[in-house]
Formats: structure tokens, sequence, C-alpha cells
């Protein structure tokens, strides 16, 4: 079973419930994913998202990644493919990791892109979860692999393709 805790600081706009489409973007990413079993497996699996404000980020960002900027989002992961692939085997609560969103930055994307910053939102937690989920974009294949599953995801919570054509 997916846990969810979510944190969100007072740039994140409070009277939009940022739960459902923290849920929604997860069990999408998860969907898309070689692991779908976390959204049904009778094992706990706990996942940690901040909605954090810009300055948080940035001061996140340069300690765990010697980059002294805010940047859209960031995530640890916490568990190997090993792990992830071991989740309907019983045992302790696993915790998949933390992602962590930057609302100034978020919001200015949107702005650019021409759409709600909710809908952007969604965007980056998918990538983030994916992230979380194993795949990266080091190399090209690994970015196009990785950018298919976002644009799938995004399918499923009736957004549409944000790279143009994939």
């Amino acid at each position: 079973m997916l846990e969810i805790a979510i944190e969100a600081d007072e740039e994140w706009d409070s009277s939009r419930s940022w739960e459902a489409l923290v849920r929604d973007a997860a069990e999408a990413a998860i969907a898309e994913s070689a692991f779908p079993q976390l959204k049904t497996c009778a094992r706990n699996v706990e996942l940690s998202v901040r909605l954090a404000g810009d300055e948080a980020v940035r001061t996140i960002n340069a300690q765990w990644r010697g980059k002294d900027k805010p940047t859209n989002v960031l995530s640890f992961p916490m568990l190997d493919a090993r792990e992830l692939q071991q989740v309907n085997v019983a045992g302790p609560e696993l915790l998949l990791g933390d992602i962590i969103l930057a609302h100034g930055v978020c919001e200015a994307e949107a702005r650019d892109k021409g759409i709600a910053i909710d809908q952007h939102a969604a965007h980056l937690l998918v990538h983030g979860m994916l992230h979380l989920l194993g795949y990266d974009h080091q190399n090209d294949d690994e970015a196009g692999d990785m950018e298919a599953r976002e644009v799938r995801a995004l399918e499923r919570l009736g957004i549409g393709n944000p790279y143009g054509t994939c």
C-alpha cells in the first residue's frame, strides 16, 4: 500500500488539495514503471513529498548536489532495483524516497509554458517519481525511455505531452 506524507510550505496555495494531485501523479508514474505492484502490494511503501519555497530548494540543492540555485524538482531515492522488485516479499515498511518541488520555479515554468501550475506540478511529480523508481536521463536512450513513461503517465491524468512529440 502506498502511503504519502506531504508537507507544503506557505508559498503553496493552501486552498488547493495537493494531496489528490500528488497521489494521482505518483500512481500514474507507478503504473508506467516496471513496478506497478507498488500501488497494490500489501507491504507499506512510503513516499515523502515536500512542496517548498525556492530558498529551501536552493539550500537543499547546494547541500546535496553542489548547485547553489533553486531547481524545479529534486528526487532522493532510497530503494535500489532489487528492493523495488521485492515489494511483495514480507518485511518492514519501505521508504521509497523524497520528492521536493520549488514553488517559484514551478510557477515561473508553468507561466512560460502557458499552463496551470497544478498541471506543471503534476508533470514534475511524475518526473520525480520516475527518478525514485530508478529511471534517469543521463544518456539519449535513458532520456527517451523516461520521457515516454512521463508522457504515458501524464495521459492517465488527462495532461497532454509536455515535450511536443515523442
